[in-house]
């Protein structure tokens, strides 16, 4: 595989684009290599440090004010992208957009409440509530197959 690289900097994230004839092995794992790296990479700050985030430890994303938070067992740090490009790149993580300004990590929870109407109650393993807005509420069942 010939690999040609270019440096531009109206590029702000880097872009792969594969041309090829026709699919082969080759050309699916490079494809998956390169998706791999880009989905678990999340920078995340606190106070003057930054620190790369495992998809798996996080527990919830939220839009708070102009602010982007992710809670994690470490605590909570703030992520310099907005909640759809993290959806976007969660994609075939287990997360699911609960409301307008909340994602949460599927295998972090703990258990959802059905039991108030037209809306759920999600439980998350460290002891934090969160509710699925009524948007979201069909998408939820959908996932869960309810």
């Amino acid at each position: 595989m010939k690999v040609d690289i270019k440096i531009d900097e109206q590029y702000q994230e880097p872009l792969a684009v594969i041309y090829t004839a026709e699919l082969s092995d080759e050309v699916n794992s490079a494809v998956k290599k390169i998706s791999e790296t880009a989905d678990d990479i999340i920078t995340a700050f606190r106070e003057d440090s930054a620190e790369i985030l495992e998809p798996n430890e996080i527990y919830r994303i939220y839009a708070e004010g102009q602010k982007v938070l992710a809670v994690t067992d470490k605590g909570i740090f703030q992520i310099r992208m907005r909640l759809y490009q993290l959806e976007e790149r969660l994609g075939n993580q287990k997360f699911a957009r609960i409301s307008h300004s909340e994602i949460i990590n599927l295998k972090k929870t703990a258990h959802f409440d059905l039991s108030i109407a037209g809306t759920i109650l999600v439980k998350m393993k460290n002891g934090e509530s969160t509710y699925v807005s009524r948007r979201y509420v069909a998408k939820i069942k959908e996932i869960l197959g309810i």
